[in-house]
């Protein structure tokens, strides 16, 4: 019996929301694709609608008119905004966690404390609503040596400050609750959260609110300059696989953090449904959770799409129906980097845009090259820049070498103003002993809202 050809609806606007309409269109049972909004290289592939992917009632009116058959939500925010809730109360597939379960993103007071009371591995914390109380906490650590993060979404690496010392998180204190530097709502809970050392890594996995299963890690570059410095940003680049992992890690992450979440999610009434992604670091202890994200990364979505082999839009309806196996993620040998270029004087507020973009039809020219638009768009039949990162080259090969020697290639070939990106994506990761600090737990308790 032959399927229908479906229409599917993408949110979002960005590289991630480019590589996953680029796999969707591979699918056999797709016959439309739509993206709200897109960009310049989603217009290639499929239709960009101008409905911002934070218009819940906008795009549910699209996709009751259209008839669209799935939805994929590629951003956080509309999932925060409960637009899993309500395609699913108007009848409309979907995929994605409901604002509930979206809470291990939106919320991470809730995902920290969710994490305590099931036992999964995440750095020691403490969640505060007043600034005095926080900053009198932190004069009772052994140092100053600690994370201080708003509970809420941040942007492009904010949200998030690594200090050094006891001033510095003082600091970062001061701009996230009393200057309310992101805003009313981040400036109501601040975690305080222990400082680990070791590699960081993603790890992704698709479940059905019951069944876990694995895809594969992957490792992100979040600095701007290469060697790991300058300021946080949405991410400059990614690779896999990752070397120097043991041959069981998926197992053990999949048995001690990911089932463990959904086991926990489903216990406390909240299914989760959709793609979880757990930024982990690796300690000379164990894996530890670093935060949850509820929906594919930006830029890891271009590698984990690069060498999935199996259909995507199956898997997704296998989630969304509550029949998910292993059999419907399958995986490509070989490898795949991403490498991001980005606007000059990114990742600051403001950064020129409009700037002449060239070489795309040369880089993409190159075997097994992509190039997966992030902040683009047409001004009198040109592409141009229209966001801080702006695209990212993709290449696959054999081997991690190979991968990233045709990227680079492919990446000499575009070119505008400005442009910024890293030459050592693909950097190996090297376990490393971090300084272990057993610290009191003083007036309130680790994990204790205060």
């Amino acid at each position: 019996m032959q399927h229908k050809k479906l229409k599917v609806l993408v949110l979002g606007y960005g590289a991630r929301e480019h590589a996953l309409a680029w796999k969707i269109a591979q699918s056999p049972r797709v016959g439309r694709i739509f993206v709200a909004p897109g960009n310049a290289g989603t217009a290639e592939i499929a239709t960009n609608v101008p409905i911002s992917d934070e218009d819940v009632a906008g795009l549910l009116a699209f996709a009751r008119q259209n008839q669209i058959d799935l939805t994929v939500v590629g951003t956080n925010d509309p999932l925060a905004l409960g637009v899993v809730d309500a395609f699913q109360a108007a009848g409309l597939a979907i995929f994605g966690p409901r604002q509930a379960a979206a809470r291990l993103e939106y919320s991470k007071a809730f995902a920290k404390e969710f994490m305590q009371r099931h036992h999964i591995p995440t750095p020691a914390f403490a969640t505060f609503q007043n600034y005095d109380e926080a900053v009198q906490y932190v004069a009772g650590l052994p140092n100053g040596r600690l994370v201080v993060k708003v509970s809420g979404l941040g942007k492009m690496g904010l949200g998030v400050t690594v200090c050094d010392s006891k001033t510095e998180a003082r600091a970062a204190l001061h701009s996230y609750m009393v200057e309310k530097l992101l805003g009313d709502a981040a400036a109501q809970t601040v975690i305080i959260e222990e400082r680990l050392s070791g590699p960081e890594l993603s790890m992704f996995a698709l479940s059905d609110g019951q069944t876990a299963v694995p895809l594969f890690p992957v490792r992100d570059h979040k600095r701007i300059f290469d060697g790991d410095t300058g300021p946080n940003t949405g991410g400059m680049g990614a690779f896999a696989p990752v070397a120097d992992l043991p041959a069981n890690f998926v197992a053990q992450v999949m048995q001690t953090i990911i089932q463990p979440t959904i086991d926990g999610m489903a216990a406390e009434g909240h299914p989760y449904v959709g793609v979880l992604f757990a930024g982990l670091m690796l300690t000379d202890r164990d894996v530890q959770v670093l935060e949850f994200n509820c929906r594919f990364g930006n830029p890891e979505t271009l590698v984990l799409m690069s060498l999935l082999e199996s259909d995507l839009v199956e898997a997704m309806l296998a989630c969304s129906e509550g029949r998910l196996t292993p059999s419907h993620v399958q995986i490509a040998d070989g490898a795949a980097v991403a490498v991001m270029l980005a606007s000059p004087n990114y990742p600051a507020e403001t950064f020129p845009v409009g700037l002449p973009i060239s070489g795309t039809k040369a880089a993409r020219a190159l075997p097994n090259v992509n190039l997966f638009h992030h902040g683009t768009a047409c001004a009198n039949g040109r592409l141009v820049t229209s966001r801080g990162r702006v695209l990212a080259v993709t290449a696959t090969a054999h081997d991690l070498p190979s991968a990233l020697k045709r990227a680079y290639q492919a990446v000499d070939k575009v070119s505008f103003a400005g442009a910024q990106f890293r030459r050592d994506i693909g950097g190996k990761l090297h376990l490393q002993k971090p300084p272990i600090v057993s610290w009191p737990e003083k007036q309130v308790g680790w994990g204790t809202a205060v």
